[in-house]
């Protein structure tokens, strides 16, 4: 179920493969995008399996599926603090959650796009973030560190788990320079000599630059989502493919 998984401090901090759900097809198994109403379909998973993986991975962090609070994710910066009140609420359109409040799981989906976990393991306080192409170049992990901060925040760590690597993800030409205009860091050539993008590369200098301790799950082992299976890839599956996540959870 977990590629990482730990409690470090006040804050238990993992990030998902997609391995133990229920789900089947391109989706198989532990598949934690929004599903459809009723049976799967040739396009998208079940509404069942998808809330049923959810319950597995609650369970795990010894909550129920309400208490897994998630986003609808716009690729933006938007990033919202969250509590007690928002479980059973509907999901917020936002690419970050932070919190304070002890036992909540907040989870951050992803299959290609940087997956961060940022905390201050002392305080409790924390916060997961997706940062793909346009939530890099606008600096949504930036905006959940001042959202941290403004909770009282001081020493900050982040993960930055699963996502595609610089040497897989090709881009236009036009749209690496855009990117890089901006974040001279996500600058890179793929492997077949074509303009490519490092999202991760410049999620790093990001949260470098706002002093916050950067630990990557690639320095530990290969995590690219487009070459190894035990990942969903949007790049390699196309639409039909599932989606991991990032948790955190301030510790009861």
């Amino acid at each position: 179920m977990f590629v990482h998984d730990r409690v470090i401090g006040r804050v238990r901090v993992a990030f998902t493969h997609r391995h133990g759900g229920v789900s089947t097809g391109p989706w198989s198994s532990l598949n934690l995008a929004a599903g459809v109403r009723g049976e799967a379909d040739d396009d998208h998973d079940s509404a069942a399996a998808v809330s049923a993986n959810l319950t597995r991975l609650a369970e795990t962090f010894g909550v129920s599926e309400r208490e897994v609070l998630t986003m609808r994710q716009v690729h933006g910066r938007d990033v919202v603090v969250v509590g007690r009140a928002a479980v059973g609420a509907a999901p917020p359109a936002a690419d970050g959650l932070v919190t304070r409040t002890p036992g909540l799981v907040l989870l951050a989906r992803a299959a290609d796009c940087v997956p961060v976990a940022i905390a201050d393991r002392a305080r409790g306080l924390a916060g997961v973030a997706h940062s793909g192409r346009a939530g890099t170049q606008a600096g949504v992990v930036t905006v959940a560190v001042d959202a941290l901060r403004d909770l009282g925040a001081a020493e900050l760590e982040a993960w930055i788990g699963p996502r595609v690597c610089g040497a897989c993800y090709e881009v236009p030409g036009w749209m690496r320079d855009q990117v890089a205009a901006v974040e001279p860091a996500t600058w890179s050539t793929t492997r077949a000599g074509t303009p490519g993008l490092d999202l991760a590369g410049g999620v790093r200098e990001q949260l470098d630059r706002a002093g916050v301790v950067v630990h990557d799950l690639a320095d530990e082992r290969n995590v690219c989502t487009m070459e190894c299976d035990d990942f969903f890839s949007h790049r390699r599956q196309g639409t039909r493919s599932g989606r991991m996540g990032v948790l955190v959870q301030v510790q009861p």
